[in-house]
């Protein structure tokens, strides 16, 4: 490799931001250090394997699958057009990460297409959403295994919402989100098991929330989100693309199948009458007739 080449590799290699090559079939040539960080993918994992075999399963915010159909890379490589889109691609441990993907062609001497490449970064979203959560004041806050506020810092953040609310007419509902079959995954694949879903559930909840927004683990396999200034056709979207990108996800056991989850959520907005009681019980309704209802849905108040 001659030098210049050697300074343009460890160049890409140290950018901050994902970087991948792929040839005209899909193959992929090239992958940085920025890419293993963002992905938790080593380089031996997947140089010379096809983008399309599907590895980061890149979704988009209703959990579509975008390697079968939308494939942004696939876009630029038929037409030679750069594309810029928010996708959230599967992480090595499972859960979801959103990210910004830039997609430009590479041409040879003539002029032809010869690939592409990608650069990907994590959305400035979840990089807040994870320094707030490193922000919390004190450790007492902070739920040990899933690293999301605790329920000390929900009936904190409720209590603060309701004041708002009656002081100044600043709305906000509560989703409460409960895993699916929980107590069967530790049952079967044991309690370390039980404790990476609730870590993955964790992250897809945190890393999918506007800057305004705050969840927390309530106990158990339930956690609840606290969204600001909604309504009941917002708090119904978001409810929606939480619900897709837990359903979306997987843990790995036994080091080699896949697990995968999902969550029933119950979504309700403030009401004037309401105390942090009676609105946390009202979500919690809610999410049990998901359970009845069959699960792996998110159920609004009329």
């Amino acid at each position: 490799m001659s030098l210049k080449s050697q300074f343009h590799k460890s160049l890409i290699d140290n950018l901050y931001d994902g970087v991948y090559f792929v040839d005209k079939d899909r193959l992929i040539t090239y992958w940085n250090k920025g890419a293993e960080r963002i992905t938790g993918y080593e380089a031996e994992d997947v140089i010379g394997h096809y983008c399309h075999a599907n590895l980061l399963d890149h979704v988009n915010d209703e959990g579509c699958h975008l390697c079968a159909s939308g494939c942004p890379l696939l876009a630029t490589l038929a037409d030679g057009e750069p594309r810029e889109t928010e996708v959230h691609l599967r992480h090595a441990d499972g859960y979801r990460v959103p990210v910004l993907v830039r997609t430009s062609p590479m041409y040879d001497e003539q002029e032809r297409i010869i690939g592409a490449v990608e650069v990907f970064s994590n959305n400035q979203s979840l990089l807040k959403m994870k320094e707030r959560v490193h922000e919390l004041e004190k450790d007492i806050f902070r739920d040990a295994l899933t690293k999301v506020g605790n329920r000390k810092f929900l009936e904190l953040k409720i209590n603060t919402a309701l004041q708002e609310f009656h002081q100044h007419d600043l709305s906000f509902g509560l989703l409460f989100v409960d895993v699916d079959h929980f107590k069967a995954i530790n049952d079967t694949y044991g309690h370390q098991a039980g404790d990476h879903v609730l870590q993955n559930v964790a992250e897809s909840l945190a890393g999918h929330l506007r800057n305004t927004d705050v969840c927390g683990r309530w106990g158990g396999e339930e956690f609840i989100v606290l969204l600001q200034g909604v309504n009941l056709n917002s708090i119904s979207r978001i409810a929606e693309k939480l619900r897709a990108m837990i359903a979306s996800s997987v843990i790995t056991v036994n080091q080699d199948e896949q697990v995968s989850i999902t969550a029933s959520i119950g979504a309700a907005v403030v009401r004037d009458t309401d105390s942090m009681t009676s609105l946390v019980e009202r979500a919690d309704q809610l999410m049990y007739q998901s359970k009845q209802l069959g699960r792996n849905r998110v159920t609004l108040e009329e």
